[in-house]
């Protein structure tokens, strides 16, 4: 590896989604709490409602808990590891709002929150809920514009097509001046211009990527266009993926049927290696779902990591 490689984790709040039926928060609690004394750099939340699968008829629906919810549990009873959700839908909250709950986590977690955000792309959940969901990506961007703003410089005075933040101000503030870094999960034209704008981190969702690390050059290539074409020089970016583990004792024994790409699997000396090279792509950061999403996943992961720190 030629640079520090981190590795989180995405925790299950969905019901029967890498476990079976609801994860309950005691479950989830203990999760974070071993993730931590393991040596994850990272526990990640997903930000959704309800996904329904009109394409799927035989797939029932899938209840989430409310994603800051558990991030403010979460921060509460961990100390070390670094949290966040993977990734926040701007559409769900009022970006003035979620500034401020973003500030508010960081405080209760002493400066641990990256803040991940997203357009969302569930239509389903928005139908649901009452949410519009035309021109995602132009209210992104004034959701963006609003978030960013309010965190970096504690004020803004926005009047957009969408939003509206009149002589706003994030008072009090948390433990970072500049507020949490913010991570974006794209890899449209568009959003991937508002990640070389405004973002601190890029993600690529495994299913962006093939889930292999021979995924990754063609989309670092874009990443870093688009922000050479805003006048930034691309290594200021860091740069993150996600990657699904198959860790049932039997190889594709226990991995859920709503996933449609290859999980890695191996022994730990070999999911090691698949690490360093997405590391060797230039990936900082790699955030796992492990299926089925357990304690008892964790607890095999564990030897990796140690393989990892070696």
């Amino acid at each position: 590896m030629t640079h520090p490689l981190k590795i989180g984790i995405e925790l299950p709040i969905a019901e029967d989604k890498g476990r079976v039926g609801v994860p309950r928060w005691t479950d989830i609690a203990a999760m974070a709490r071993r993730a931590e004394e393991a040596g994850f750099d990272s526990v990640w939340v997903e930000d959704h409602l309800l996904f329904r699968y009109p394409e799927y008829p035989e797939r029932p629906p899938q209840g989430v808990w409310d994603g800051w919810s558990m991030l403010s549990a979460i921060a509460a009873v961990t100390e070390r590891v670094e949290i966040g959700p993977l990734v926040a839908c701007a559409s769900f909250r009022n970006p003035a709002l979620l500034a401020k709950m973003a500030d508010t986590v960081d405080e209760i977690s002493n400066g641990r929150l990256i803040l991940g955000l997203g357009a969302g792309w569930h239509e389903p959940e928005y139908q649901a809920f009452g949410f519009p969901f035309d021109h995602r990506v132009s209210r992104f961007e004034e959701a963006l514009k609003i978030i960013h703003g309010l965190l970096h410089d504690g004020q803004i005075d926005f009047d957009g097509a969408y939003y509206q933040a009149r002589e706003c101000e994030l008072r009090p503030r948390g433990p970072r001046p500049q507020g949490p870094p913010i991570l974006l999960g794209t890899v449209g034209e568009r959003m991937l211009r508002l990640t070389a704008e405004y973002a601190d981190l890029w993600n690529a969702y495994f299913s962006h990527i093939g889930n292999d690390p021979s995924g990754v050059p063609a989309l670092r290539e874009r990443v870093d266009a688009a922000c050479l074409a805003v006048g930034r020089d691309p290594a200021t970016l860091g740069r993150t993926a996600a990657v699904l583990v198959n860790m049932a004792a039997s190889p594709g024994a226990a991995l859920a049927p709503n996933w449609e790409i290859e999980p890695i699997q191996g022994a730990p000396e070999q999911l090691a290696d698949t690490m360093r090279a997405f590391s060797a792509q230039g990936i900082d950061h790699i955030i796992l779902w492990l299926e089925p999403n357990t304690l008892e996943s964790i607890e095999a992961f564990a030897p990796t990591l140690e393989l990892l720190r070696d």
